[in-house]
């Protein structure tokens, strides 16, 4: 083999090219999560309005990351940086106010989330199995959660944010399990800044269900 991306005859990933790529996303992960700390601790202060603007712009380099991939690998990973500062910015609101309640549901719901992904992330690594079935009952499952989560906003019924969030909980654990293959599976070094974007989203998602568990645990 000429390098370390050089894959076999038979179209699966060399061993070396998938360890690169591993490293690599896993590297674009760690610099978009410290981005998103600090897009979180910029804006602490920030109304929800702004959160919002943040917010469609961050899902607007989203989109842009899927052709700028592409065409310039630099600027997907400047896309994909962006977007860990803008939906840090989006979500400094949330992560402020759930502070000042409760400052030990943020520390909870870091270790649970590490324990979540970590534990996860290694079973859809490892797993032979197709998963793309899950991830696509995933799909539908939470654009299910989503209109039960519209429904939520206009009627009270009690603890249904805990149930939101271990129903959350439950889908993104098969999207941890299929992006986690995909990062075994795939072939071009250049999707490393799309499934740092899916990881990362997990870590998020995930993250934000567990301090709606936590913190309500602690109001009761």
């Amino acid at each position: 083999m000429s390098d370390s991306l050089t894959y076999q005859e038979t179209g699966a990933p060399s061993r070396a090219a998938t360890h690169t790529l591993f490293a690599q996303t896993m590297g674009y992960v760690a610099v978009t999560a410290g981005l998103f700390a600090l897009g979180a601790y910029l804006g602490r202060h920030l109304t929800g309005g702004v959160g919002i603007v943040a917010f469609i712009a961050a899902f607007a380099c989203l989109i842009g990351m899927r052709y700028a991939t592409r065409r310039s690998d630099q600027l997907a990973v400047w896309l994909l940086g962006a977007f860990g500062l803008l939906i840090g910015l989006a979500v400094a609101p949330t992560v402020a106010y759930y502070g000042s309640m409760d400052p030990r549901a943020l520390w909870e719901a870091g270790g649970a989330t590490a324990l979540f992904i970590a534990g996860l992330g290694a079973a859809g690594y490892a797993t032979r199995r197709d998963l793309s079935g899950i991830a696509r009952l995933s799909f539908w499952a939470l654009l299910a959660l989503i209109v039960f989560g519209i429904v939520l906003i206009f009627v009270n019924i009690p603890g249904a944010g805990q149930v939101y969030s271990v129903l959350g909980l439950v889908i993104f654990a098969g999207f941890t399990l299929f992006d986690f293959q995909r990062l075994r599976t795939s072939q071009d070094i250049r999707s490393a800044p799309l499934l740092a974007a899916s990881i990362f989203l997990d870590i998020l998602n995930v993250f934000l269900f567990f301090l709606e568990i936590f913190s309500g645990s602690q109001e009761r």
